[in-house]
């Protein structure tokens, strides 16, 4: 196993699932449930959202296969998804939605697409149909990702109420930093594959 790949995997993932910048979305969804039901919807929410990016993992080849997608184009999707996502991080616009409509919401939004988002699926099909040799050390990347993700939605009322707001705003800022640099160097990448396939 490449250990130092599977680190660099699941910083990325542990980056685009975003776990600093949904903790107050989490929180504001799930406001008007106590304390014990809280954690038992996000624990619930977060297992959905892992066995829906694990599903994507393992059946990554044949949905670019039956879809007919070229690894250049899921590459260059990716990285143009990824430097949206950051942009956003970087340059929030107005507060997220509250979510009205249940006080239990079920897989919307907090699992999909709040976890399990276009942009997590996107690197995870890019994983898989890169190397399909490396499927375990994928998996193993996805699951510390995601236990790191899952710690920090726990922990996120008592983290906000230490750093506050405006020290998980600047944090965010600074996730989305690194995820424009990650989101250029895999569009780059797309390109050069694709130029030298012409």
């Amino acid at each position: 196993m490449n250990w130092t790949d599977i680190a660099s995997a699941a910083v990325t993932l542990f980056l685009i699932m975003d776990p600093l910048g949904n903790g107050p979305v989490f929180n504001a969804v799930l406001a008007k449930l106590d304390r014990g039901r809280r954690v038992r919807v996000v624990a619930r929410e977060l297992v959905i959202a892992l066995i829906i990016l694990l599903g994507f993992l393992f059946a990554g080849n044949f949905i670019l296969g039956f879809l007919g997608l070229s690894q250049p184009s899921l590459s260059i999707a990716g990285g143009v998804l990824l430097f949206l996502i950051s942009l956003r991080m970087i340059f929030p616009g107005r507060a997220v939605e509250q979510g009205e409509e249940d006080d239990d919401p079920f897989i919307v939004p907090l699992a999909v697409p709040m976890i399990a988002g276009p942009s997590t699926i996107a690197v995870l099909l890019l994983l898989s149909s890169n190397q399909p040799g490396r499927m375990l050390e994928w998996s193993l990347a996805l699951l510390i990702a995601w236990f790191a993700t899952t710690l920090l939605l726990l922990i996120s009322p008592y983290l906000l109420s230490v750093i506050g707001n405006r020290g998980a705003r600047a944090l965010e800022r600074l996730m989305g930093m690194i995820l424009v640099i990650l989101a250029t160097q895999m569009l780059l990448n797309g390109i050069r594959v694709f130029v030298q396939s012409l």
